[in-house]
């Protein structure tokens, strides 16, 4: 034997409870978060309203930032095919959008701005509204569609119909329009806004069917003490989330996609421009 081992103490009921309930652990997900202070991107983001009269929150400056990462390091730009990463040309912008539904219920959906590490941040934020003004409105065909479609498919066969679905839209690469679904409809990474409900710490889920293997999320805005030239203030503190599929990425450069974010966010002047939205990138 290669191994020196012995036996192990018999389990408690929790443990023996615990062998029987779970198999070998066999999820990539992997999860971390970075502490951003936020006050030069709240003064950012009110100046800039002042100045363009445009919305702007922190939901667009995350997502503006997640899209110039993966420009500045494309190996984070990847989408899983055939058991192994293969690296995606154009950058997409995934966000998560409450769409609110005629019982008085609300549902989630997506609205994706392709390409967006080639917009200026102006550019990028028109786009974004545009898009999530048409899904909110219900005025995105191609997205009706599809949900009507689902609606039809029985509970116990969803998920067989989903992978179906992941392996034609993706692992073979069919362009899938002909027949009334989008093409690339959940891009590179995705963002969706904890902090609008309030929530000061979360980590989102992967959702495999998408093969999207970067989620960022923004948390609250709180104020809590921090240290500044020696002395205890009170400051402006974000968590950002991230979760991941390590098949698909490192840590390394998972951490290097954060730091760029936090960067920005932590000084949005020097990396975005002054708040007129003109620079790209």
């Amino acid at each position: 034997m290669d191994l020196d081992l012995k036996p192990a103490p018999p389990p408690g009921a929790f443990r023996k409870l615990a062998l029987g309930a779970w198999g070998a652990p066999r999820d990539p997900t992997s999860y971390a978060a970075l502490e951003v202070r936020m006050e030069r991107a709240l003064a950012f983001l009110e100046a800039w309203r002042e100045r363009t009269g445009q919305r702007l929150t922190v939901t667009h400056l995350v997502a503006k930032a997640a899209a110039d990462a993966l420009r500045l390091y494309p190996e984070a730009n990847v989408l899983m095919r055939w058991g192994s990463p293969s690296l995606r040309v154009d950058v997409g912008v995934c966000v998560l959008v409450v769409q609110p539904e005629p019982s008085g219920r609300v549902d989630l959906t997506t609205a994706t701005v392709h390409r967006a590490d080639t917009l200026s941040l102006a550019d990028f934020a028109r786009a974004m509204e545009g898009v999530v003004g048409r899904v909110r409105s219900r005025e995105d065909v191609v997205i009706e569609r599809g949900k009507r479609r689902s609606y039809r498919i029985p509970g116990m066969f969803m998920g067989w119909a989903l992978r179906l679905l992941s392996f034609v839209w993706f692992t073979l690469n069919v362009d899938l329009r002909w027949v009334g679904m989008p093409r690339d409809p959940f891009g590179s990474v995705v963002v969706t806004s904890l902090g609008t409900l309030g929530l000061e710490r979360g980590y989102v889920a992967t959702v495999p069917y998408t093969r999207v293997p970067l989620v960022l999320a923004p948390c609250s805005v709180r104020t809590e003490p921090v240290v500044e030239a020696g002395e205890l203030v009170p400051g402006k503190v974000m968590t950002l989330t991230c979760t991941w599929d390590a098949r698909a990425l490192d840590v390394e450069v998972v951490a290097r996609v954060l730091r760029h974010v936090g960067q920005v966010l932590e000084s949005p002047e020097e990396t975005l421009g002054a708040a007129s939205g003109t620079r790209v990138g």
